[in-house]
């Protein structure tokens, strides 16, 4: 809010402006009255001339002043709630793995929404509601002074305790307002999520199964928003009694000083309008503080969900990274993602440069951990991961992520067109770029076939394409980033054999010069590669090449045999020379 507080300032002044014309302008009926009552039917005019200027002179005043002030408005607030969206959304991407991973992206994306309206709802409340009404309330205290003391102070005094009281209960309505607010979130995280995967709802027959569970959380929304709403009404009812006692209270004081001849009918009727033009503000007052308390909630919560201490941050006086050689280096690397359950306890293991080393084991050996830990999406509890010397700790994020080319299993894409999500790392390419890294990855045959081509669309998550077009897309995008190093998780596992050997060849050209990690639980794509590691219970337990380890007779051979035997008729028993096995391995 500090950037725009030239705005705001602005806003400020012109509100008051507005406000003391408001009061001048209901002052002024009063000596408009006072004229004619001395006039009297048929009087002239000459003395009526002045109170009528001046009441329109207040008038215009008031619609100049709250128009510009509405100006500002138009200038300052939209920027307010861009601003909030941006930071909120930019501290969200430092969040880690694992709090992404822990939280809904839709109930995320719902809280930055509603805090960043809030603050721009809080604000204009303040500046356009709360402010003007105290404005007004002291500006008709200083004028009704001037005829009369008791008036003057019945209006402060009642001001004062209706003020104090409606923030004191509007206050204790925060609390209600921040737990509707995060039940609010929680459904919506719910309904994305489930119509993310509305295609499994409708394939397990579970349509009537996700509205009885959407139902639970609307049911909770609804007990927090009944609770909320029926505080709301209680400060309500005190808001409207109070407005009573001020209508009959002023009115009553003012006759009885009236006849008493303290005030003249001037005075009566000036401090008549003025109570019930202030009774009209606070009438809207009253919902107002209501509503302020409850965007307070929504930030409140908002606040409390994304604005949390990150956990992987870059250190102070971080630095890019270079990467010349490409060198991997694990030293005594300890890390656990539950504590005293340790994944990895003193790993050491070096990958020198432009080596391509494939990782085997069994789900949860340790493999995507390694992976992990290399991209920094967690950091470890003891020891260092270094690339070419440099702890990974000690270098930006950006700059270690720049320098990696990462082709996951399940490749997330975004809703934009086939070309952006091939050159998302290097924007800057040209169509034939894109296209000789499309038909790198064998994509774009398919490409070609879809409608509007490389400008198609692809859906949320790529959910327009196939699993292995999905793959394909994402194996392009790897191509087109051109990163010294590569790590790919399962990256041909949604292709059918057919295109996993076509598209190996290219992976082949992809690897040269470059140091490459690959998961794969189907062996014949990593044993061509220089090494391999087989990892067991967070330790690697052998580490050779492809025909060294089937020699050895030791987990990997059986790994390997077990899956031969698939591809064998049955009955005929899986060898380590077998030519099946060469032939899927020509390499071997």
């Amino acid at each position: 809010m500090n950037r725009y507080r030239g705005w705001y300032l602005a806003i400020l002044v012109l509100e008051v402006g507005a406000a003391v014309s408001t009061i001048f302008s209901a002052n002024t009926i009063g000596k408009v009255v006072k004229v004619l009552t001395h006039l009297g039917p048929g009087g002239g005019w000459g003395l009526l001339l002045w109170p009528c200027l001046a009441f329109a002179a207040f008038n215009g005043a008031e619609v100049v002043f709250s128009r510009l002030a509405g100006a500002c408005r138009i200038r300052s607030m939209p920027r307010l709630r861009m601003s909030v969206t941006r930071e909120l959304y930019a501290y969200l991407q430092c969040h880690s793995h694992r709090f992404l991973s822990n939280n809904f992206a839709g109930a995320l994306a719902h809280r930055i929404s509603e805090t960043s309206q809030g603050s721009g709802m809080a604000l204009a409340m303040i500046l356009f509601d709360f402010m003007p009404i105290v404005v007004k309330l002291g500006v008709s205290v200083a004028l009704l002074s001037v005829s009369s003391g008791l008036l003057a102070g019945f209006l402060a005094a009642w001001a004062v305790l209706f003020l104090g009281i409606s923030w004191k209960l509007a206050q204790k309505c925060r609390e209600h307002s921040r737990k509707h607010a995060a039940a609010r979130s929680e459904t919506t995280g719910k309904l994305v999520d489930s119509v993310t995967n509305l295609t499994s709802v409708r394939l397990f027959a579970k349509v009537g199964f996700e509205r009885d569970y959407l139902d639970k959380y609307l049911d909770a929304e609804l007990l927090t928003g009944r609770t909320a709403f029926a505080y709301m009404e209680k400060v309500l009812w005190f808001q409207y009694l109070a407005s009573f006692v001020l209508k009959a209270g002023i009115l009553t004081l003012a006759a009885v000083l009236w006849r008493a001849g303290k005030i003249d009918v001037a005075c009566f009727v000036a401090s008549i309008s003025m109570a019930l033009l202030i009774l009209g503000e606070l009438r809207n007052l009253a919902r107002r503080l209501l509503e302020f308390f409850e965007f307070i909630g929504n930030i409140a919560n908002g606040v409390h969900s994304i604005v949390r201490s990150h956990e992987v941050i870059d250190q102070p006086g971080a630095v890019p990274l270079p990467v010349q050689r490409g060198e991997i280096a694990f030293r005594n690397v300890d890390f656990s993602y539950i504590p005293g359950k340790k994944i990895f306890d003193g790993l050491n293991l070096v990958v020198p440069p432009k080596q391509r080393v494939g990782l085997v084991g069994f789900s949860g050996s340790g493999k995507s951990t390694l992976l992990n830990l290399v991209l920094r999406l967690y950091d470890p509890q003891g020891g260092a991961v270094l690339i070419d010397g440099h702890d990974i700790r000690e270098v930006t994020q950006e700059s270690l992520h720049a320098q990696i080319g990462f082709i996951p299993q399940d490749p997330g894409l975004f809703h934009r067109s086939l070309r952006e999500n091939i050159g998302y790392g290097r924007p800057e390419l040209d169509d034939q770029a894109i296209r000789s890294a499309a038909e790198a990855a064998h994509a774009h045959d398919f490409i070609v076939q879809m409608q509007n081509e490389y400008n198609a669309l692809v859906g949320e998550r790529g959910v327009k394409l196939s699993g292995g077009q999905r793959q394909r897309i994402a194996i392009a995008r790897v191509v087109a980033k051109a990163a010294p190093i590569l790590i790919m998780d399962e990256a041909t596992s949604s292709l059918d054999s057919l295109t996993e050997r076509a598209i190996q060849e290219s992976l082949d050209t992809i690897m040269k010069d470059r140091t490459v990690i690959v998961v794969a639980h189907r062996l014949s794509t990593i044993a061509h590669l220089d090494r391999i590691l087989v990892f067991d219970g967070g330790r690697i337990v052998e580490d050779g090449t492809h025909r060294d380890l089937l020699r050895k007779d030791g987990a990997y051979a059986r790994l390997w045999n077990s899956q031969i035997d698939g591809f064998l008729p049955q009955g005929e028993p899986a060898e380590a020379g077998d030519e099946e096995a060469k032939a899927i391995t020509p390499e071997a």
